[in-house]
């Protein structure tokens, strides 16, 4: 048995253009509804989610054979949750609320097996196959992707720093938080806030990793030409109430 090839993260490394989704409705049959769609990565998430570790493990079996790579973004910067996720056979993590570039080097040893970092060792979890890839704990972090978010002035102070630690991949702007952090809460899309975002995608290119950031679809284009990578361009949730709402609109009006 073969460890699986990420694509995400080789396509980043070759500067390709990744265009997601993001999945909050915490099922397995959306996120293989998703992963069937054409998009190169869907987000499924923890940290504003009623998601859970049994959960997303379906949700990372339904994806199987679709064109998408899961990324998982567990509820914290956390050494547990990070380790479970991996054990469950996420080979892409966005970790959330990364301020200072300690914390963006505790990540990275999160998902280090010693001596590298501090992974707790388990011989036989669907990551290495329930120990059927042989070479797994040899080339496991050839496979790994490690995506930290940025997502207050703080943060932003020291992207830097962040965007400079071995093993961070890719550099995620969370614009929600951004903007109620920058005195802009519910406006993400203020003038300022854009200026900010446009800068720190300039950052982390010349650190040579990867910006990624959450709009509509609307705002996927402009994203692209400002420099992020990875763009996620909707929300399984935004689909289900515009759609909904639509429906139900055309035939009560």
């Amino acid at each position: 048995m073969e460890l699986p090839v990420n694509k995400f993260k080789h396509a980043l490394k070759e500067g390709k253009p990744q265009i997601g989704i993001w999945s909050s409705l915490s099922s397995h049959i959306v996120a293989e509804v998703l992963a069937g769609a054409g998009f190169d990565w869907v987000l499924l998430d923890t940290e504003h989610s009623p998601n859970e570790v049994p959960m997303v493990q379906a949700q990372l079996q339904a994806m199987v054979g679709g064109t998408a790579t899961p990324i998982v973004r567990p509820a914290w910067n956390d050494m547990v949750l990070v380790k479970r996720f991996l054990d469950i056979g996420a080979q892409s993590l966005l970790l959330p609320y990364v301020q200072t570039e300690e914390e963006a080097k505790n990540a990275v040893r999160y998902t280090r097996y010693p001596p590298g970092g501090v992974r707790g060792v388990a011989g036989s979890t669907r990551s290495s196959g329930y120990g059927r890839i042989k070479d797994y704990f040899k080339r496991v972090h050839d496979e790994l992707c490690l995506l930290v978010q940025v997502e207050t002035r703080k943060s932003i102070a020291n992207l830097d720093a962040i965007a400079g630690v071995e093993g961070v991949d890719g550099v995620f702007i969370g614009p929600n938080d951004l903007a109620a952090d920058l005195g802009h809460l519910g406006n993400w899309q203020h003038p300022d806030v854009w200026k900010v975002m446009e800068e720190a995608a300039k950052k982390i290119r010349r650190a040579g990793k990867a910006p990624g950031i959450l709009v509509g679809d609307a705002d996927g284009r402009r994203c692209l030409d400002m420099g992020f990578l990875f763009v996620a361009v909707g929300a399984d949730t935004g689909m289900l109430v515009r759609g909904s709402d639509a429906l139900a609109a055309k035939f009560k009006t």
